[in-house]
């Protein structure tokens, strides 16, 4: 039975199943029966980003009266917290959609219940093997996808992996079809990572599963984007003195959000289309557009944006240099290199781009940016660079991006003040950076770098970036650089 209760002003009410028409005053609450819903998706990974993108399509499905038989059993293989936090709210949380001056809240209840895994591994197993789980969707990080140590205490402790692969052994077993894997991680080509990742590590377990697996599984690919910082105590204050909510796990994120999927789903597939998701046949250059304009430019706004003083991305492109740069890099340097995409305007696409980072209610941390760089930048910066090099294109801003990297690897700022290095390779790559003080040769060497290593004149134009970012500081530098009607705006 429903406990209900009167809401006095000022009085601040938990937020879960009994209380939420009490919050209906004050944001949107789903207007679905959430106990109807069909437990047609587990989703491993069940952080803020998750919440704030593919949750919310389904919420918005259910809302809609489009469909009812996507609800979310959420799985964490790590985060024992968030899990709690979620159960304890029956899983319901509040959404802010920050835009400019306006911001608009939302209570997601797409999220039937979520669970621990290191705890509940049985049952997360259960939710697997259910024959009414259609898709299993993950949002696990890059580093999810590599499987060498998996085999042996994953099997105990539970990869993403290991938990697939009992599943669907399951299920073969039982003879279900098994579910389509969906992986909603920023990684070129997920849907093929997720099968190599699954398949080989199966083929370690029993060879003909995994036969079975390349054989009988689909695994889509597909693009996401939507900047969703972390939470903190300011943003659940924010909730609780706005809306009058005590949220423990409220998500802020940006207005803007897109997610383009590769149609080759089996077992059935939700109507997504009709919430704003786009279904393509090749997802491809819709990734490579974002990896290079969007991911990209990150890399270099979090580097240059970092040494030049500012520590939040829309600050940094409150500088009009550094937006100058930000813009001409993308429309000048990176585009120029990107193939015709059907039905995407690239010069669109920039301008989204430079209206997200500017954005002050969504103050996405440059060091945020700035972090894994070993792994981000040869994927998403250093092929635009070695492109321009090789076809003879402008290229000067990509050098200087680059060279803003290499000077922020030594581990301190241009008032020598010090900088933690996030970075998987942050000891050998911080060496290597000191030693390549004066001459960027040593560091160029590293396997990352790729054709960078063999082109001619790489290494002495970062040279003199570098000492120029050195001596005159990030803003001269940039000045000195940009070119034609960028460059006379940011001198007036």
């Amino acid at each position: 039975m429903v406990n209900v209760f009167r809401l006095r002003q000022g009085v601040a009410v938990p937020l879960n199943a009994s209380t939420l028409q009490l919050h209906c005053d004050a944001v949107d609450v789903p207007s679905y029966d959430r106990s109807a819903l069909t437990p047609a998706i587990v989703h491993i990974g069940v952080g803020n980003f998750h919440r704030a993108h593919q949750a919310v399509y389904f919420d918005d499905l259910a809302r809609l009266g489009i469909s009812s038989q996507w609800g979310i059993t959420g799985v964490n293989l790590r985060s024992r917290r968030t899990s709690d936090l979620l159960s304890d709210q029956d899983g319901l949380y509040t959404v802010v959609q920050c835009d400019g001056d306006r911001d608009t809240a939302r209570i997601v209840g797409s999220i039937r219940h979520c669970h621990y895994a290191v705890e509940e591994r049985e049952t997360v197993l259960a939710a697997l093997t259910d024959e009414r789980t259609a898709i299993v969707s993950m949002t696990i990080t890059a580093n999810g996808y590599h499987t060498d140590d998996d085999l042996g205490a994953a099997v105990s402790h539970g990869s993403a992996w290991a938990y697939l692969t009992e599943a669907l052994k399951r299920r073969r077993r039982n003879g279900s079809a098994p579910f389509t894997v969906l992986s909603c991680d920023n990684i070129p080509d997920n849907g093929g990572a997720t099968r190599t990742a699954l398949v080989s590590f199966a083929a370690r377990r029993d060879e003909s599963l995994a036969q079975w697996i390349d054989r009988n599984v689909q695994f889509p690919s597909g693009m996401v984007d939507r900047i969703t910082p972390k939470t903190g105590d300011e943003e659940r204050k924010l909730v609780l003195d706005r809306y009058g909510i005590a949220d423990q796990a409220p998500v802020m994120t940006e207005q803007f959000s897109q997610w383009i999927l590769e149609d080759a789903f089996g077992n059935g597939r939700p109507p997504l289309e009709e919430v704003g998701v786009e279904f393509v046949t090749d997802v491809a250059g819709h990734k490579l557009v974002k990896a290079r304009l969007l991911n990209g430019t990150h890399c270099a706004l979090g580097y240059l944006g970092t040494l030049a003083g500012y520590r939040r991305a829309d600050e940094a492109m409150g500088d009009p240099v550094i937006y100058g740069y930000v813009e001409q890099l993308m429309r000048e340097e990176i585009a120029p290199l990107l193939p015709a995409v059907p039905g995407l305007d690239i010069d669109d696409y920039c301008t989204t781009v430079l209206e997200r980072l500017t954005n002050p209610r969504i103050s996405d941390q440059l060091s945020r940016l700035a972090a894994r760089g070993s792994v981000k930048m040869p994927t998403y910066f250093l092929p635009s660079l070695a492109e321009a090099v090789r076809s003879g294109r402008p290229h000067t801003l990509l050098m200087t991006g680059l060279a803003a990297w290499i000077r922020y690897l030594r581990g301190y700022d241009l008032g020598g003040s010090p900088l933690h290095i996030e970075d998987p390779q942050a000891e050998l790559l911080t060496a290597l950076a000191t030693m390549s003080r004066r001459n960027p040769g040593p560091l160029l060497q590293h396997e990352l770098f790729g054709d960078l290593r063999l082109m001619p004149d790489v290494a002495s134009g970062l040279s003199a970036l570098i000492r120029s970012i050195e001596t005159r500081g990030v803003a001269t530098t940039l000045r000195r650089h940009l070119r034609g009607d960028y460059r006379e705006l940011v001198q007036r």
